[in-house]
């Protein structure tokens, strides 16, 4: 199948203020959503996802299609299932069928099979309800045929979606594992089958925790805690919107064991209600703390067991409305899970996936004493991404804040600042530029982060028109779009209310 465009970096012509993100998938002139059947499969990365064909609003909901052999440079290809008169193409996932029990393939050259979900329309016998069918490719995923026998699975649901299947291999033997849910009842269901044609109902999980909107995209996968192999704990990721805990869309999970049949979450993954009914949203556990990372799902197949997660930026309170043309949305950083010991319990970190040569910082700073001061930094540049990392020791400060995509003089800028007398870590956009476009953008997202040694660690990437940050090693993690106004390129770290040491702090172009 020939390409049809290769990962633009900030094309002109795309919006006024120049915004395409350099490091971030997005589609060239239309609209994306969800990620969808993240595969790894000869030595190249499928992104599928949520696309509309002929728009940059939400519709016509197909497969979008992009490869990449390093998670950052990305090539667009032609929509790989779409929607017809029957149905929209609605989320799923994409297996390598190894043994071929599907026998869509030959165990010499399997085929990839796609589980996505089929949202019926009026011209359908099953119009009204969602059930999950299949889609096959015997080319390495570049053509897709659709199952002559779909749907595969229903539950006479109008609700019922999303199926991310693995296979699993436990004592009862080998199967196929199907999460999906039933959004508006917040319940995980879970299906087996030998031959991902036909299944069996396993169980159900939730509601629970954050249960305030729809689930949707769910995730189940091991991890080791502390890379110790004798040592796996299960975690079931769930997507929710509206209720997260920054408000509209966001992503929670839980930490807890699998047997094959039922996923257990352990107790300290539980959050139980309050008096009132009510579920105290910062003691649940989430993939990220800002506004914009939703509806994030894993690789399937990737090379030595990692385990990487890539989400859609974006909210679906202004999802529809931002501000770029025309293109409209796009994809996170991938992401590299991993499950570590975190004040006694296992819990998940993420780091990004960056060049593996980012290249001389354009300043480094070492040992450097600020009492109740300003620190000039280089600017982001155009057509350029930018890696912040730092390593602060507060002190004495109240507060150690960093301006992003700033003005000169201060006038707007977009703020990361750490509070020494709360622990709280805050990405601020209320005055980053353009934030009239919908009355629920201007925000500021916080979270508690716990110092090491009273150290204060950081990395944070900044592109164009988002700001992603990892905490402490990537156990507290903030995502946010925004849309700087022309020229905005300004960066800085202000100390304010006493002293604190720069250990280290190095600023890096990425291009």
């Amino acid at each position: 199948m020939t390409e049809t465009t290769t990962q633009p970096a900030g094309a002109a012509e795309d919006t006024p203020l120049n915004i395409r993100p350099i490091l971030h998938y997005t589609a060239k002139n239309t609209w994306l959503n969800d990620p969808n059947g993240l595969v790894w499969h000869q030595g190249i990365y499928h992104l599928f996802y949520q696309n509309n064909p002929f728009d940059n609003v939400w519709g016509n909901m197909s497969w979008g299609h992009a490869t990449s052999t390093d998670l950052l440079h990305w090539t667009e290809h032609p929509v790989a299932i779409a929607c017809d008169e029957e149905e929209d193409v609605f989320s799923g996932s994409i297996v390598v069928d190894h043994g071929n029990t599907s026998g869509f393939g030959t165990a010499k050259d399997p085929a990839l099979v796609a589980i996505y979900t089929s949202a019926f329309k009026e011209g359908s016998v099953h119009h009204g309800t969602q059930a999950q069918s299949l889609a096959f490719s015997t080319d390495a995923g570049m053509t897709w045929s659709k199952y002559a026998g779909n749907p595969v699975l229903g539950r006479d649901s109008a609700h019922f979606r999303d199926p991310k299947v693995f296979r699993y291999e436990g004592p009862t033997g080998s199967c196929w594992v199907m999460v999906a849910v039933e959004a508006q009842h917040q319940q995980v269901v879970l299906y087996r089958s030998a031959n991902l044609r036909n299944w069996e109902y396993l169980s159900t999980f939730g509601p629970a925790n954050a249960s305030g909107g729809e689930w949707e995209c769910p995730d189940l996968f091991p991890l080791p805690v502390d890379g110790n192999p004798d040592n796996i704990k299960w975690i079931l990721v769930v997507n929710i919107n509206p209720g997260a805990v920054a408000g509209g869309s966001g992503g929670q999970y839980f930490v807890g064991d699998f047997d094959g049949v039922q996923f257990t979450a352990d107790s300290d993954s539980l959050v139980p209600a309050d008096a009132d009914g009510t579920t105290d949203l910062r003691r649940c556990l989430w993939l990220d703390w800002g506004r914009d990372y939703y509806a994030a799902v894993s690789f399937s197949n990737a090379p030595g067991n990692r385990r990487i997660m890539i989400g859609w930026m974006n909210n679906w309170d202004y999802a529809n409305t931002l501000p770029t043309s025309p293109w409209r949305s796009g994809m996170s950083l991938a992401r590299e899970v991993e499950l570590a010991t975190v004040d006694g319990l296992p819990r998940l970190v993420q780091r990004p996936v960056l060049p593996l040569d980012c290249g001389e910082p354009a300043r480094t700073i070492l040992d450097l004493e600020l009492h109740d001061s300003l620190l000039q930094l280089p600017d982001a540049m155009p057509g350029s991404a930018q890696l912040i990392e730092a390593e602060i020791l507060p002190g004495t400060a109240r507060t150690v804040a960093f301006r992003l995509l700033g003005a000169s003089g201060g006038s707007t800028a977009t703020v990361l600042s750490f509070d020494a007398d709360t622990s709280r870590l805050t990405l601020d956009r209320r005055n980053s530029g353009n934030t009239a476009f919908h009355d629920k953008f201007a925000s500021a997202e916080s979270a508690a982060v716990k110092l090491d040694d009273g150290l204060l660690r950081l990395r944070v990437i900044v592109d164009q028109c988002s700001v992603e940050v990892f905490a402490q090693g990537g156990r507290v993690v903030l995502s946010d779009l925004v849309f700087p106004l022309a020229g905005n390129l300004g960066t800085d770290v202000c100390v304010e209310g006493g002293t604190a040491i720069v250990r280290k702090l190095a600023v890096t172009a990425l291009s």
